[in-house]
This record gives structure tokens, C-alpha cells and sequence, in this order.
């Protein structure tokens, strides 16, 4: 099982990655040890997740949550929690 996941920086700016332990993941990143980009910013907190069955189907998700605007990630946090996901 893979997660992709978001997550919120202290510059308010937002990460995608994917992981096959969040827990894990989460504490390397808030301890600078995660990626380039959250070193720098720091990490607030996990604002979304979701399953994926396989590694292929968790990056080609994780490549299009990506692509998407900083607005199209917002309306697709807000459709998670709005639909209680």
C-alpha cells in the first residue's frame, strides 16, 4: 500500500510526495531529513492523504496533484474534508 500525500509548510507553501509509511515520512521531513524543499520551509502538518493500491497508481497521483494550481490543490482539500474523506 502507497500513500500519496500533501503536506502544509511553515511558509504556507504545499508538498506532494508519496510514501509507503507516513509516520515514518512525516518525522523525516520535520526533521530536515525528508526533502530539499521542506528543509528550507519547515512542516506544519499532513493536510490530505490518499491510498493507492500499488507504487505506479501512487506516482502517476501523485504527478497529477503536481500539475495541478496552488487553488486546484486547495479545492481538492477542501472537496476531502467537505465530503468528510
Amino acid at each position: 500500500m502507497y500513500i500519496v500525500y500533501i503536506l502544509e509548510c511553515n511558509d504556507g507553501t504545499l508538498y506532494t510526495g508519496i510514501t509507503t509509511d507516513i509516520a515514518r515520512r512525516l518525522k523525516e521531513h520535520t526533521e530536515g531529513i525528508g526533502s530539499k524543499y521542506t528543509k528550507a520551509r519547515g512542516v506544519r502538518k499532513v493536510v490530505y492523504k490518499e491510498v493507492c493500491v500499488n507504487r505506479s497508481e501512487a506516482s502517476k497521483r501523485e504527478a497529477e496533484i503536481k500539475r495541478l494550481s496552488r487553488d486546484e490543490k486547495i479545492h481538492l482539500l477542501t472537496q476531502r474534508i467537505k465530503n468528510g474523506i
